[in-house]
């Protein structure tokens, strides 16, 4: 029992600098969704503008998530090798200009290509901030840790909630790309004066860094030259290692592809809530998106609970003293119970009723999110993790390019037919039956694994 106080109170007695970099990972994670909530608030408006029916919104969105899969491709294994501090840079930088280009476009094409450019830098946040978490925090914080920064999908729809409707009003929608796209650039400023591994920050104590690396964080020694890699020499590299992924190796292993099914089955999901839930209350509610909409903010704001929430009881749990995988499978069955909940949106005819039940949806949605996240660096070495996370988060996006397929033509026949919040009805009850089904897939594939060592990845 003191030895467990003991732990406990330690990270009092060692400074909270991580602290710092979760809140720079919370503020890129807000901007990354911020920028990709826009369109979806613009709908109506680029509707009208450019006479856009459901399945061309449905192609812009698709050629963002296509992209966005050929992105996580790219910069998994970018960000493993050149490291977090110039990794994440390359992609708030990509992003930021390619979010500011939408203002040229002049119709559903050169939509289309500046969400291409959106997505391609946009992938990289997840990989670098998985990866950042996987440096700074011990095993028993990443939960928390990743559902705070996690909640910058939240934030940044919230913010988008209540920033883009007095900009279209007063300066039109042009300027909102222009302003919201500034942001990361302002952002990439305040990362390369604030960031760098911990071993070689120069802003935490020795007790901290001590206390990092005791949890499983960051162990490179400041300066310390590249070394190769030999099976059973350990995992620790410096950021500076050019470590080159062996891809073919990771999809050997069952955490892999359990990894996969949590991003490729759900991703998709999100998406939905989050380009499509604007134009959901339009219809169903006549919700004006030219004001700040109390609805969807209830509703984006849940998400933050979720998120934090869902991270904070599986670390809880771990804390407690169970094993780690089995705290996060935990959880992730019991947000998989909680998400059948959005299938009873269809009897909502109360907007409230809809708010609320919509709300525990996408609630329930980033806390299975958060640990799954968490649960990349649960079941593979940090040096590796950027790309576990791009592989999974391909998975994801590759299930986005096929549902927003499935979405326009379901809403384009419903509406054909009079009754287009008869097709909303029908993918919510698609979504809620989804969790549990993913869910027994990650079971069967990881109840007999633990983590993943870093020499059986790369032995030859």
């Amino acid at each position: 029992m003191a030895r467990m106080v003991a732990d406990t109170d330690m990270p009092s007695r060692t400074g909270n600098f991580r602290w710092v970099i979760v809140i720079l990972l919370l503020a890129a994670t807000t901007i990354n969704y911020l920028d990709r909530q826009i369109i979806g608030l613009l709908k109506p408006v680029l509707e009208t503008t450019f006479s856009w029916t459901e399945t061309d919104y449905a192609r812009i969105v698709m050629a963002f998530t296509a992209a966005y899969a050929i992105g996580l491709f790219i910069s998994g294994p970018l960000i493993d090798r050149v490291g977090t501090r110039i990794g994440y840079s390359i992609t708030v930088f990509v992003w930021s200009v390619s979010g500011m280009l939408h203002a040229l476009a002049r119709g559903a094409w050169g939509f289309g290509i500046a969400r291409v450019g959106l997505g391609l830098g946009e992938a990289g946040n997840f990989p670098a901030a998985v990866k950042v978490v996987a440096e700074w925090f011990p095993e028993k914080e990443r939960g928390l840790a990743t559902g705070i920064f996690n909640a910058g999908t939240s934030v940044g729809v919230v913010t988008a909630l209540l920033i883009v409707p007095p900009i279209l009003t007063h300066l039109g929608w042009q300027a909102v790309f222009w302003i919201t796209g500034a942001l990361g650039l302002v952002w990439l400023v305040l990362w390369w004066i604030l960031y760098e591994v911990p071993s070689r920050h120069r802003r935490i104590s020795a007790s901290e860094r001590a206390y990092i690396e005791a949890g499983g964080g960051d162990t490179a020694a400041p300066d310390q030259e590249p070394h190769p890699i030999r099976p059973g020499a350990g995992a620790q590299l410096p950021e500076s290692r050019a470590f080159r992924v062996p891809w073919r190796r990771l999809f050997s292993f069952p955490q892999m592809w359990a990894f996969i099914a949590g991003k490729a089955f759900i991703d998709p999901i999100f998406w939905f809530f989050l380009f499509w839930m604007p134009s959901y209350f339009a219809a169903h509610f006549s919700l004006d998106l030219r004001k700040p909409s109390v609805s969807l903010m209830i509703i984006y704001a849940a998400t933050t609970v979720g998120s934090i929430g869902g991270g904070f009881l599986s670390s809880w749990l771990v804390r407690r003293g169970w094993p780690v995988l089995k705290a996060r499978r935990a959880v992730l069955l019991l947000f998989a119970f909680l998400e059948v909940s959005i299938i009873l949106a269809q009897f909502a005819h109360s907007q409230w009723v809809a708010v609320a039940l919509i709300s525990l949806a996408v609630a329930v949605h980033q806390a299975w999110a958060t640990n799954m996240f968490t649960m990349a660096s649960d079941l593979f070495p940090k040096e590796v993790v950027s790309s576990v996370v791009g592989i999974g988060g391909m998975a994801g996006a590759l299930g986005g390019i096929l549902f927003p397929i499935l979405v326009g033509y379901l809403l384009d026949t419903y509406k054909a037919a009079g009754d287009i919040v008869a097709g909303y009805n029908l993918l919510f009850t698609l979504c809620g039956s989804t969790y549990l089904i993913t869910w027994g897939v990650i079971y069967l594939l990881t109840h007999r694994h633990g983590k993943v060592s870093l020499s059986s990845i790369t032995k030859e």
